[in-house]
């Protein structure tokens, strides 16, 4: 893969290429995003109708838009669509009148506290109409009557959402997902689709231990849908991380699973300690991204999230000030660099037995004093290789022994491969 600034670079420019996009939780807004995407990494797009029983939803009708605006007494669109897709509600129903102002105001949405921003609203199970716009504009606004336009369409069709799958050495699978609903953006979440396309094809070129399996889907009925066209396999999945706000200066944030020690959970909090980069870990809420879905009780599974600043925590959230500007190269490649390091260790998180357990095996006859020849840390490496055999009982893993022994756990995991070649250790 090419260098991680050369890879930001290229993630910084998917996010502003989708950035224009109109998406929603249904419509051609989604399959453009999907087949975007397709180009990155191949796809397989389902297709689930109206009407479908999800568990406990429905899939609902499929929404699109092809125009919208408010227009004053001249015909100047002062509202367009055409600028920006959160100008309108989310879901609006069609509309097409003219209204004097005081009527058109209970339909409309600002954000007084950031008089220059345009907010981001939806109405998906209720049938509404509106408009978003800068409070600056409002209140521009002279009484009068305006023109309203609507262009949308309501109706019966399907929910659309996509998988790719990195085949791995055993089928037991890690999900990463990402929502690919929201319009104009960035951050929430076109940064967590960039980090996870490209994530995806950093690992297809490293031949996994797990098969990996990459969901791109409207936010929760996306992924309810899946977990609902899925039950039969779900006990395939062992581990899983929700990809969201990926791209902001903020510190890199981990919200732990709903069991708080998942393996998924011991593996981001080591990683995170280990690299010394500035981040905070949370304790699960039923209440976020997608992990809400997969870590239901009568799933529970081992799902966290990572993200950077947390959906809510910046004034840019949900707001017209989450632009591609926001989000940054740099960011989005420490956010895929940190799932990179996270993976490799999952990938190699092995229990080992010892097949010499009385006493301590002579390694230099083996010559595994010999092979650390030169090395730097060759102290440090004769010390992984005695703590492997010492905890290599059935019962811990690698990353128990990196934990307890204080090092690297690459160092413990190189270790772990010289013994098991030298026929000390089995799996």
């Amino acid at each position: 893969m090419a260098p991680m600034t050369a890879v930001g670079e290229e993630m910084h420019a998917l996010v502003e290429r989708l950035y224009p996009l109109c998406r929603s939780i249904t419509g051609d807004g989604v399959r453009a995003t999907l087949e975007i995407v397709g180009e990155y990494v191949p796809l397989r797009v389902h297709e689930v109708p109206t009407g479908t029983q999800v568990l406990d939803w429905t899939v609902p009708q499929e929404w699109n838009i092809r125009d919208a605006y408010i227009a004053d007494s001249s015909g100047k669109r002062v509202v367009d669509f055409a600028a920006s897709s959160l100008h309108v509600l989310g879901y609006s129903v069609p509309v097409s009148a003219t209204m004097p102002l005081t009527e058109l105001r209970e339909h409309l949405h600002t954000l007084p506290d950031h008089p220059g921003w345009v907010p981001y609203r939806t109405s998906y199970y209720k049938p509404e109409w509106g408009f978003c716009l800068a409070q600056e504009t409002l209140d521009a606004l002279p009484d009068g009557d305006y023109e309203v336009c609507v262009d949308s369409t309501l109706a019966d069709g399907h929910l659309t959402y996509a998988e790719h799958v990195v085949p791995g050495q055993i089928a037991d699978e890690v999900i990463v997902s990402c929502h690919v609903c929201h319009p104009s953006l960035a951050n929430d979440n076109l940064a967590g689709i960039a980090v996870a396309t490209f994530l995806a094809r950093a690992l297809a070129q490293e031949k996994p231990y797990y098969t990996y399996r990459f969901l791109f889907a409207p936010g929760t009925i996306g992924a309810i849908t899946w977990l609902a066209r899925n039950a039969e396999r779900i006990e395939q999945v062992k581990h899983g991380l929700v990809l969201a706000c990926a791209g902001d200066s903020g510190r890199l944030t981990y919200k732990q699973s709903r069991r708080g020690d998942a393996e998924i959970d011991r593996v981001l909090r080591h990683v995170l300690a280990a690299s010394e980069r500035p981040h905070h870990v949370t304790e699960f809420t039923p209440y976020g991204y997608d992990e809400r879905q997969f870590c239901s009780p009568g799933f529970d599974l081992g799902v966290g999230s990572l993200s950077r600043t947390p959906y809510a925590g910046y004034p840019e959230y949900h707001t017209s000030a989450d632009n591609p500007d926001f989000v940054s190269p740099e960011a989005m490649a420490d956010t895929l660099a940190v799932c990179r390091e996270a993976f490799a260790v999952l990938d190699r998180n092995r229990r080992y037995v010892n097949l010499s357990p009385y006493g301590e095996p002579q390694l230099g006859r083996r010559g595994l004093y010999d092979s650390l020849g030169g090395r730097s840390d060759a102290k440090q490496a004769q010390l992984a290789m005695l703590w492997v055999l010492s905890l290599s009982d059935g019962e811990h893993s690698l990353l128990d022994v990196a934990e307890r022994s204080g090092l690297a756990f690459d160092l413990v995991a190189a270790a772990a491969g010289a013994l098991h070649g030298a026929g000390l250790i089995k799996a």
